[in-house]
């Protein structure tokens, strides 16, 4: 698995040939991981049902039943893991900030990611 890495801003790096790339490590797989989570559904003009629901089943009214199941779900279809070997959640309502952190089982290994979304 190749992924190009991003800087500190998220944006990709270039101009360091093939030292801009992840490979076959369970930090490929975590920015992977990362980026899904933070597509918002129907943001890719190519796919617009691709992407995380954010609206109607994260962040909108009355989803803490559907929040964590539908990040669960994104990240167990990222290619490379294997399984989730811890969740938790945490939702700020007043900042509506949402901070999942999930370690996951990798084709590479175990990795933690921790989002504030």
């Amino acid at each position: 698995m190749r992924y190009r890495k991003l800087d500190a801003n998220g944006d990709y790096t270039f101009g360091h040939q093939q030292a801009d790339f992840l490979r076959d490590s369970p930090e490929t797989v975590a920015q992977a991981v990362s980026t899904r989570l933070k597509l918002d559904q129907g943001e890719w003009f190519l796919d617009k049902t691709e992407g995380m629901p954010w609206k109607t089943q994260v962040l909108g009214e009355r989803t803490t039943a559907t929040r964590d199941s539908a990040v669960q779900k994104r990240v167990l279809g990222t290619q490379g893991v294997t399984q989730i070997a811890s969740y938790e959640s945490e939702f700020d309502s007043e900042t509506r900030k949402f901070t999942p952190t999930v370690t996951i089982d990798t084709t590479y290994g175990q990795t933690t990611i921790s989002e504030n979304l």
